[in-house]
């Protein structure tokens, strides 16, 4: 159970960010850097800390701006479900080496789900981009917080970091329903239920 939280932790970082908590992981340790997680430990490590610092840096000054976060939703929807679910392999193997070797199909579990997570938390947030025109600066820089907390957590307090990451796919459930109800009154009263016949402020 506290390995499933700690990779539900790790994978929510995952629908934050794409590079900065794999690059944070393997940082975090140092001794073995990437060897444990998935396609990274193909890599050599200068290569894959040359990718990821760059692709950090990348996402932390982009999302600052329109152009940029409008850039990195692209890709992060796309490469979020994949970074999750190493994300939340990799944490898994390392809470739980003996239930891993017992019950090797738990990863593939768990990775789906860590999957899953971090597309949801990604689609969501793509969501309210294209509904607000850009998201606020403080959102920012409260994602880039709770991708690096979250990571943390997943080491250090996996307790807290699993219910952080269901306490966000319950506000992106909630949320994403608000954010479909605003999207069918964007059309015209008596359009059939079709959200996009005579909408007042087309896509």
């Amino acid at each position: 159970m506290i390995a499933l939280l700690a990779a539900l932790s790790a994978s929510a970082a995952g629908g934050m960010r794409i590079a900065l908590p794999l690059l944070l992981i393997g940082l975090l340790r140092i001794d073995k850097l990437w060897s444990e997680i998935p396609l990274l430990s193909r890599l050599h490590p200068q290569v894959a800390i040359a990718i990821l610092v760059s692709w950090s840096l990348l996402e932390l000054f982009a999302s600052k701006t329109f152009t940029g976060q409008r850039m990195l939703q692209i890709v992060q929807i796309i490469f979020s479900p994949i970074v999750g679910a190493i994300m939340g392999v990799a944490i898994a193997k390392v809470s739980s080496i003996d239930e891993i070797v017992a019950h090797p199909w738990m990863l593939w579990i768990i990775g789906v789900v860590g999957g899953l997570l971090a597309l949801v938390l990604q689609l969501v947030q793509a969501g309210w981009f294209y509904r607000l025109r850009g998201l606020p600066l403080w959102v920012i820089f409260v994602q880039d917080a709770l991708c690096i907390a979250l990571v943390l957590f997943a080491f250090d307090a996996p307790r807290q970091g699993g219910l952080i990451a269901m306490l966000l796919l319950w506000l992106a459930i909630r949320s994403s329903k608000e954010w479909y109800c605003w999207y069918r009154s964007q059309g015209i009263p008596g359009g059939l239920g079709n959200p996009r016949q005579g909408k007042r402020d087309p896509d």
